[in-house]
């Protein structure tokens, strides 16, 4: 995909960390810009594969072009798999990383006010559990989320779902093993589309695409975080890739909310005159 590619020539490196996870050892692998002179703000970006596959050498080019092109760092963390480990291991795993990021933000070099959620398909369901979890356990406190043709209801039951060139049922084998229990699918961490307590949630950016069978419960769960007052722009792009006009989006989303609280300060006083 020709977007995808980094625009900055900037060197990215990556290291590899460990913490605690809902199962045992959590591995975490850390993209950041190689030269970094200012304290940076913080993405947790959390891969696609349908709860049941996917890994970080498949999303390197993804995490390595956050960071060239927004000016940040990235954790990306190995969460569970389904077939392993079903709900709630992955939302858990998720959160750890976010716990052990904001912990270790001083010895990390990156803000611990500063620090967004980017989730895809699978991921954007964690993203919006991880934000949920942020708000119930009371920190670490998200400045943003990012639901990139998020997987939000296991009930597969949206118009565009069930479309006959749809093909629901990857995604319904994929609940399958993520929501083994019946009553795990109404759970608000596992299902965020079918939540009623959507308040005090992180400013939220919500991405889908025109040939994408999950646009509609991204557009729906979208226009209720509205109706419960939360911070959020729905954006329905003409293709699911890493477009142009994806990046945009988030740019424009992301900055301003990542922005050192000065920056952001003296943003609002200009918009004031």
């Amino acid at each position: 995909m020709s977007g995808h590619d980094a625009k900055r020539n900037e060197p990215v490196m990556f290291e590899e960390r460990y913490c605690e996870g809902y199962a045992g050892t959590l591995y975490l692998r850390i993209h950041r810009p190689a030269v970094a002179r200012v304290v940076l703000p913080l993405v947790i970006y959390l891969h696609p594969g349908r709860f049941v596959s996917g890994n970080l050498d498949e999303t390197d080019t993804t995490a390595r072009s956050l960071v060239a092109r927004l000016g940040l760092a990235i954790v990306a963390p190995v969460y569970s798999l389904a077939i392993a480990r079903p709900f709630p291991a992955a939302a858990e795993d998720a959160y750890a990383a976010l716990v052990w990021a904001h912990r270790h933000a001083a010895q990390e070099r990156w803000s611990a006010r500063r620090i967004a959620v980017i989730g895809e398909e699978a991921g954007g369901n964690l993203a919006a559990a991880v934000a949920m979890m942020s708000r119930d356990r009371a920190g670490p406190s998200l400045a943003a989320q990012v639901l990139i043709s998020p997987m939000l209801d296991p009930t597969l039951s949206s118009c565009s779902m069930r479309a006959p060139n749809a093909n629901a049922m990857p995604c319904s084998e994929a609940y399958r093993h993520y929501l083994p229990h019946a009553s795990d699918r109404l759970h608000p961490y596992a299902a965020p589309g079918l939540s009623r307590r959507l308040a005090g949630l992180a400013p939220a950016l919500i991405l889908s695409a025109e040939n994408d069978p999950l646009r509609d419960e991204a557009d729906s769960y979208a226009a209720r975080l509205i109706a419960a007052g939360v911070k959020t722009h729905v954006a329905r792009l003409a293709t699911r890739d890493w477009s142009e006009p994806m990046w945009r989006e988030m740019a424009d989303f992301l900055k301003p909310l990542l922005a050192p609280a000065r920056k952001r300060a003296n943003s609002l006083s200009s918009t004031a005159k």
